[in-house]
């Protein structure tokens, strides 16, 4: 069995890479992650945030460098193909706007240095959401993409030592253009999986090239999907737009039990689109998984660490995601989180919703710890002796507006209503769409501030009374009963899942009829 679990803070140090989609995430030997560019709110992005594994440890190098326009590193972009050779990571192409590119870089990460490569021989074109692998410890293969124009299906072999780019000839029946897809190599063979091709159709289909390793001594020869599904027992769903790199490590390490793992991705027309579906399936063979999966999302990356995967962002048709998460075996000290301590009082198809909130607080579970144990985690301090619940607008609340700017990428200011209205809007469609495991601590006070300003909102609009005559108007009610809390901690673990839920009621009667309806009905 294996679990999703979200990170904490206190699983890392430093601090992790911003929200974005359509990045890289390398692993460097054993010892580091390195997470290069990707897109946010339409800023393509160029920094560089290096996981350090054995002292787990987030931080940004300061690199040098001197490209052919005389900048330190590559320009920003998304979509790129990034492979590690030892301590080399090899960037080529990628998107920045409109423009499709075919600059070649490489980072040396022992001294943190940018180096713009002048390579010859069979060029690749610029292209986009192209997939690349490594042959051993010298050699790179890229395959397929998008230019602009047209789906691709070249192959094109790079040797690093002499930077020189060979398209390969290859035989047999070819797999239709495609870009979005996947390309791994395992043992001899590269295997491609999925993508988008000419016409736009989205494919489940997987191809595998013979050929590549010099000492096996075949043809460059491509088997088709009924050869190649059969040669590793895999039958993957229909879907593109997911992980590039997961596809790599797992099938390396469970070859032997024929195990393939894909997360995510997205199965309709169109690129970075609100209106595809987006899927947070794992699909896996011979490997349960004990929980809910994080939210469903596209263009995110999947990084193998020892026994463990660390999934970081991606995109779900609306929002760019900067969550951290794990899975783990049953094993896996931080599996615990949710194996030894199952929640109470919350109904079995939700069980898992609540756990990793609960976790954070393992060491001290007592009730009459939890407001200590709750400020503690949250970083807060706060009194309980207020007598009258302050309910603030939005552009008072400076937590929900920090929130909201970390949210969409950009500074949101206080006097820019139109901005912050927007802002809010987003900010609780993520909310519609979390569950209490999903949630970090320090959005829970936001979160019931915001539920709390929405209930009296509707007072207001309907009895014209002031704040505190809500009192009597909820006496009794069931529903709403966190409203009266001061702050968030006077939460209890078991009251998050029964909070976030009425808040989702709330919300879809907010957004369609305006702050007025839907109370009725469930306050009565």
């Amino acid at each position: 069995m294996h679990y999703w679990v979200r990170a904490f803070a206190s699983d890392f140090s430093g601090t992790p890479p911003q929200p974005r989609s359509g990045h890289t995430a390398v692993p460097i030997g054993k010892s580091k992650i390195v997470v290069f560019g990707g897109l946010l709110d339409k800023k393509f992005l160029s920094d560089i945030t290096v996981y350090d594994i054995e002292n787990k440890l987030w931080f940004q190098p300061e690199c040098t460098g001197n490209g052919s326009d005389g900048q330190v590193g590559p320009s920003p972009r998304a979509f790129h193909v990034a492979v590690a050779i030892d301590c080399h990571m090899f960037i080529f192409g990628g998107r920045s706007g409109n423009r499709r590119l075919g600059d070649f870089w490489v980072l040396d990460t022992d001294i943190w240095q940018w180096s713009e490569l002048t390579s010859f021989g069979d060029l690749p074109s610029s292209r986009d959401f192209s997939a690349a692998s490594a042959i051993g410890n010298r050699k790179i293969v890229m395959y397929g993409g998008w230019d602009g124009k047209k789906w691709l299906s070249d192959v094109y072999i790079l040797d690093t030592i002499s930077l020189e780019w060979m398209e390969l000839s290859v035989t047999g029946s070819l797999p239709p253009p495609r870009c979005g897809h996947t390309a791994t190599m395992v043992e001899k063979r590269l295997l491609v999986f999925g993508g988008r091709g000419g016409g736009g159709p989205i494919m489940s289909d997987l191809w595998a090239l013979k050929g590549l390793i010099e000492e096996g001594r075949e043809r460059n020869t491509w088997m088709d999907p009924i050869e190649a599904s059969r040669s590793i027992a895999f039958s993957p769903l229909w879907t593109y737009g997911h992980i590039r790199r997961a596809l790599c490590n797992v099938i390396s390490k469970f070859l032997t039990d024929l195990a393939l793992l894909l997360f995510g991705g997205h199965g309709t027309g169109g690129w970075l689109s609100r209106y595809d579906i987006y899927y947070n399936d794992c699909i896996w063979k011979r490997l349960p998984i004990g929980n809910d999966p994080p939210a469903a999302r596209a263009y995110h990356s999947l990084t193998h660490i020892g026994s463990r995967y660390l999934l970081f962002g991606g995109f779900d048709g609306k929002l760019s995601y900067g969550d951290i998460w794990w899975l783990v075996p049953e094993g896996d000290p931080i599996a615990k989180r949710f194996i030894e301590s199952p929640p109470k009082n919350i109904p079995d198809n939700k069980g898992m919703a609540a756990e990793s909130i609960q976790s954070s607080f393992k060491e001290s579970r007592r009730e009459t710890d939890t407001i200590a144990e709750l400020q503690r985690a949250l970083g807060i301090s706060v009194s309980l002796s207020s007598p009258v619940l302050q309910i603030i607008d939005e552009s008072e609340d400076k937590e929900l507006i920090e929130l909201g700017s970390r949210l969409i990428g950009e500074r949101v200011p206080s006097n820019n209503q139109g901005l912050l209205n927007q802002t809010v809007e987003l900010l609780r469609d993520h909310w519609r769409r979390s569950t209490p495991s999903s949630i970090p601590l320090k959005e829970l006070g936001p979160l019931l501030r915001d539920y709390q300003r929405l209930i009296s909102r509707h007072h207001l609009a309907n009895s014209g009374s002031d704040f505190q005559s809500i009192d009597s108007w909820l006496l009794g009610k069931e529903a709403y009963k966190f409203y009266h809390l001061k702050n968030v901690s006077q939460l209890r673990m078991n009251d998050i899942p029964k909070l976030l839920a009425e808040y989702k009621k709330i919300l879809p009667e907010q957004n369609a009829s305006g702050p007025s309806a839907g109370f009725e009905e469930q306050v009565l």
